[in-house]
C-alpha cells in the first residue's frame, strides 16, 4: 500500500554530487534556498496519515525500488511535515542520523516528472 506519493519537480545542480556519494536528499516545495542546490525537489500528491516509514518498506524512484533497512527517530515526522528525508543508499556502516533513512537496492537517478513512492511491501 502506497502511503506517500510525490512527483519530482526539480533536481538541484549539486544533487548529482550527493548521489555520487550514495545520498539522496528529498525535500518538498517550498524549501529553504540553502537546500535547493543539493535536493531532489518534489510535490506530494498523496499522504496516508496512519502509516509511517518502517524497516522493510519500499521506496520507488521512477520505478527503481529500494528496500528500507533503517529509519531514524524523526524521519517519518520530517517526511510527513516537510516532505524531507535523507536516504543513504547501500551504506550499512553509515551512522543512522535522526532524520535519515537507510535503504538498499542501488542508487536511482531521479529525473523531473518521475514519481517517488513510499509503500508497505504488501
Amino acid at each position: 500500500m502506497t502511503y506517500y506519493r510525490t512527483t519530482v519537480t526539480s533536481v538541484g545542480p549539486e544533487a548529482g554530487d550527493m548521489l555520487a556519494g550514495g545520498v539522496l536528499i528529498l525535500y518538498a516545495e517550498p524549501l529553504p534556498d540553502a537546500l535547493a542546490d543539493v535536493s531532489v525537489v518534489h510535490r506530494p500528491d498523496h499522504r496516508a496519515a496512519d502509516l509511517a516509514i518502517g524497516v522493510g518498506d519500499v521506496v520507488s524512484v521512477g520505478g527503481h525500488e529500494l528496500t528500507v533497512t533503517a529509519v531514524g527517530d524523526i524521519a517519518a515526522k520530517n517526511l510527513d511535515e516537510l516532505g524531507h528525508v535523507v536516504l543513504y543508499v547501500d551504506q550499512p556502516d553509515q551512522k543512522l542520523l535522526p532524520g535519515a533513512v537507510h535503504a538498499a537496492g542501488g542508487l536511482p537517478d531521479p529525473q523531473v516528472g518521475q514519481v517517488i513512492e513510499f509503500r508497505t511491501p504488501h
